[in-house]
């Protein structure tokens, strides 16, 4: 069971599943129905979503990617060198934190942007006690840049800031409702599994996150909540502990 964390309680007296939690939002959430850019009324539905969770009284850290404008991973396939496709992609994630800030705090949500790569004209650098103390104040902290490093991915980016703020889980934001033992859009039959142990997950060679943000969260017994981002009230359900989607390792 996760510790509690200090000056953390949940809204309205209640206990909180997890006082500290990393929630991991794909670039392409951002894009709406659209397959690239950004869609504001998207980005506007993602705020609301936070909020909602937030007002439980969960301490909220959010990595986001930046696929639904440029992927790393394919410009370098298409014959763009590789540490700056990567580079670019990590501005990318930039871009989507601004928005997502933006958004939020029209909401009336406090929040702090913290980036991987120094760039101070627009957000904070990245500085683990600074980050932690903001949610300790009951700021919403939003990860951009990645991990800062290329050949990187964002998965690995919030497994990496889950372990740095001391997360007691990561939620993973998809675009299915959970993991199943193959895929469900080609199999009828495919089956959901809704709790799995890290071991369980890593035998059955089950793509939860990339090799190397799933062995950071195996290694360190991180918790990784997958679930639908598209049905609305998910993310608060996930953090209030009402059985959505697949836990892994909780």
């Amino acid at each position: 069971m996760a510790e509690p964390l200090p000056g953390a309680r949940a809204a309205g007296g209640g206990d909180l599943r997890w006082q500290r939690v990393l929630l991991k939002l794909s670039g392409e959430s951002f894009a709406g129905d659209q397959r690239f850019g950004i869609d504001i009324p998207a980005v506007q539905r993602l705020a609301g979503e936070i909020r909602g969770a937030q007002e439980l009284g969960v301490q909220l850290g959010v990595v986001v990617g930046g696929g639904n404008i440029i992927r790393g991973e394919m410009a370098s396939a298409a014959g763009l060198d590789r540490t700056t496709a990567d580079q670019m992609g990590m501005l990318a994630t930039v871009i989507n934190c601004l928005n997502l800030q933006d958004a939020l705090q029209k909401m009336g949500c406090e929040t702090r942007t913290q980036t991987g790569i120094t760039m101070t004209a627009v957000a904070e650098p990245f500085i683990r006690r600074r980050a932690i103390r903001h949610l300790e104040k009951g700021r919403i902290v939003i990860f951009g840049a990645g991990t800062g490093n290329p050949y990187f991915s964002t998965d690995t980016a919030a497994a990496l800031r889950a372990l740095e703020i001391r997360a007691q889980a990561i939620l993973k934001a998809t675009n299915v409702d959970g993991i199943y033992d193959r895929d469900p859009k080609k199999h009828a039959d495919a089956r959901r599994f809704e709790t799995l142990t890290h071991d369980e997950a890593f035998r059955r060679q089950l793509k939860v996150m990339d090799h190397t943000a799933f062995s950071l969260c195996m290694d360190n017994r991180l918790p990784i909540v997958v679930f639908d981002a598209g049905q609305p009230g998910n993310v608060r359900r996930a953090v209030a502990g009402e059985p959505i989607g697949t836990v892994v390792g909780g």
